[in-house]
């Protein structure tokens, strides 16, 4: 579906545009559904991104990458989530495990591991923990100094491409005293002794991308991949996260649209009453609606990237705003499309049930649309102290 949205975009950005749907009409349709029954990890499409240079988007040249910005790796998550969330979330994911080294790392841990995730080696990203999801300052993994190395200790739990990822960026304590302030992010690699995976989650949706518990028993990581220093942690996970929240509005926004699309085109196909169910009035006026809040979300979505790309400081509420909004309209629209399919929605020969389960995801990770609801509130009232509006 060519949306007005789309005008604007650069050379560049349409052939990414392209090169995914190719990948996702050619490549991953004909495995989607195998993939979500049985949780495999799709490492063949991994392959074909990588091979088509997908991991380097976010990268800079300077390290092998294609240096795009925030707007390029948008069309790219958001193209690839029309046809299956979960397998599109192996990149997705790579991105967020990226982006604390990008974002916050020095030169000699930019220039060991970004050349590496360019030719598609896979990262993971490590703040969430079993009684720290939203609350990042309620972190119980320890990391202790001893000479130059520390040693972490704890669990991280519903950890996107845990297990398959080879690169971790993860969030320690270091000094439990000082709350967020005594947190710290590190990079940690796969094979490190004392790091392990827990079992794979059994999940509703994106059955595709591995989520796995990391485990760390006394697990040495050098001082020289320590982000940023001590105490820094919190500003890593708040900078990564503010530049990861347009990729999951992305990944909700193409759930949206891969659901709006197969509801069009089922209606042109399907016959009641001797003719199309599209001349029903009433599913006409359910689907002008799904497609009013799609556009509405790109709208938000691009204008987001675009605002990031252009070197704003502060992008907490906007952030917050695409990413709760694309949700919401993804978890909307899906419902809706299984509606517009009928019996045939509900059942799994239909992609439309799939993507309905693959939207709830968007709306709790990355911080729950509750916590970004408080972040937009909070940047509000804020706005008006300092007399913008």
């Amino acid at each position: 579906m060519e949306s007005p949205a789309d005008f604007g975009l650069t050379e560049m950005q349409l052939e990414i545009k392209s090169l995914c749907r190719r990948i996702g009409e050619e490549k991953i349709v004909p495995v989607r559904e195998h993939h979500d029954a049985t949780g495999e990890f799709p490492h063949d499409i991994v392959k074909v991104f990588a091979d088509a240079g997908l991991f380097g988007i976010f990268i800079p040249e300077a390290y092998g990458g294609m240096g795009g910005g925030t707007m390029d790796f948008v069309v790219a998550v958001e193209e690839l989530s029309k046809y299956a969330a979960g397998i599109a979330l192996a990149l997705f994911g790579t991105g967020l495990g990226t982006l604390p080294i990008i974002v916050c790392g020095n030169e000699a841990q930019k220039k060991k591991y970004l050349p590496r995730i360019a030719e598609g080696t896979l990262a993971a990203f490590g703040l969430t923990e079993a009684n720290a999801g939203s609350d990042a300052a309620g972190i119980e993994t320890t990391a202790r100094k001893d000479g130059d190395y520390y040693v972490l200790n704890g669990t991280k739990q519903w950890i996107t491409n845990g297990g398959e990822a080879d690169i971790y960026t993860v969030c320690a304590m270091t000094d439990k005293s000082k709350g967020s302030r005594g947190a710290s992010f590190f990079i940690v690699e796969k094979g490190a002794e004392g790091f392990s995976f827990g079992k794979k989650e059994n999940k509703m949706g994106i059955r595709a991308s591995a989520t796995r518990e990391l485990v760390f028993q006394d697990c040495r990581v050098h001082k020289d991949d320590l982000i940023m220093g001590e105490g820094r942690g919190f500003i890593v996970a708040m900078k990564t996260l503010d530049a990861s929240r347009p990729s999951v509005a992305a990944q909700a926004l193409g759930i949206a649209t891969g659901a709006l699309e197969t509801a069009i085109k089922y209606s042109r196909t399907r016959q009641q009453f001797g003719q199309p169910i599209a001349a029903n009035q009433g599913l006409l006026f359910m689907m002008a609606d799904m497609a009013m809040k799609v556009e509405s979300a790109r709208a938000l979505v691009y204008r987001c990237a675009h605002f990031m790309d252009s070197g704003a400081k502060d992008v907490s509420k906007i952030s917050a705003m695409a990413k709760c909004y694309a949700s919401d309209v993804a978890m909307s629209v899906t419902t809706d499309a299984v509606q517009v399919l009928g019996g045939y929605g509900y059942m799994k020969e239909y992609p439309v049930e799939k993507m309905m389960r693959d939207a709830k995801i968007t709306q709790i990770y990355e911080g729950t649309n509750q916590i970004q609801r408080d972040v937009i509130g909070k940047a509000l009232i804020k706005e008006a102290a300092q007399g913008l509006f």
